[in-house]
């Protein structure tokens, strides 16, 4: 069922307070334009500004939301194993269907302690697991030997691979075998990443493009390469404006000229550039929709 688009999704504010009605109709929205599973409370979602309590509430409502219609990757990582643990066991309680895990960002454990970390949160529950490998972030790399490791537990079943490596889903598909699960964490490869083997992509993008970033993962997977690179065209100004600052700012920006919610971000984030929020709109010009 992990496959395809999946917005990592944006957490709306209004007054400084999780915008819960808004949250609900994004859900619907996103259901209704065809993606393919939805990601609360990752980086997109600015969990690092999330108390605990708003974090578990965001997840339970976009489960429920969700009804399941589509799958809910429910974000559950930290830098502290006992509290990534907490956040396993919430996301299970209320019925998300898996959880992602980013590795440890800050502490810089060896390949050793991943896996020590990887195999707690493992056996804390009964809940699949979707480590998250983005070494830009967290200033840790974990190995394809070391992935190799964990995907031998039952229910370390795939990664979202950000590493914008694309010779990493070659060597993941010989570490990890073909069944593990590889979704990219990067838009601007994701159609390349699904030639390497990838079946998806866990996209910031398709918080404002869904439809387009739904048929191109679409087209991916039936083998339409040709057809997928015309999306890919068509997305690709929108991609690197979206991300000229940090994506999740520029995502909101977009998504706020479309009337989707507002481009309200938290402290230590500020709103975009004059600059950028002009590349913004060029981008979802270019991609049909802005008029």
């Amino acid at each position: 069922m992990i496959k395809g688009s999946m917005p990592a999704l944006v957490t709306p504010f209004s007054g400084g307070e999780v915008d819960f009605g808004t949250l609900r109709k994004l859900v619907e929205w996103h259901i209704g334009e065809g993606s393919h599973g939805l990601v609360p409370c990752g980086t997109t979602g600015e969990s690092p500004t999330l108390s605990h309590e708003e974090h578990e509430a965001v997840v339970e409502e976009v489960v429920r939301a969700a009804r399941g219609r589509i799958p809910v990757i429910a974000g559950a990582g930290s830098n502290n194993t006992v509290e990534s643990m907490r956040f396993m066991k919430h996301a299970e309680k209320v019925g998300a269907t898996a959880a992602l895990v980013v590795t440890p960002y800050y502490n810089k454990p060896t390949q050793r302690g991943l896996i020590a970390h990887f195999r707690a949160l493992h056996d804390c529950c009964e809940l699949p697991i979707v480590i998250y490998n983005i070494p830009g972030r967290s200033v840790v790399d974990m190995a394809p030997a070391t992935m190799g490791e964990l995907a031998k537990l039952p229910r370390i079943i795939g990664v979202k691979d950000a590493t914008g490596d694309l010779a990493r889903v070659c060597q993941q598909r010989i570490a990890c075998g073909t069944d593990f699960i590889q979704i990219s964490g990067e838009d601007p490869t994701a159609h390349g990443f699904n030639a390497q083997g990838g079946t998806g992509c866990i996209s910031v993008t398709a918080n404002v493009a869904p439809k387009l970033c739904g048929q191109l993962q679409e087209a991916t997977l039936a083998g339409d390469y040709s057809k997928a690179l015309e999306l890919q065209d068509r997305l690709m100004p929108l991609h690197l404006a979206i991300f000229a600052e940090p994506g999740l700012v520029g995502v909101k920006y977009a998504m706020s000229r479309l009337d989707l919610c507002s481009e309200e971000v938290r402290s230590p984030l500020t709103g975009l550039s004059d600059n950028t929020k002009a590349l913004v709109e060029e981008g979802l010009r270019h991609a049909g929709l802005l008029n």
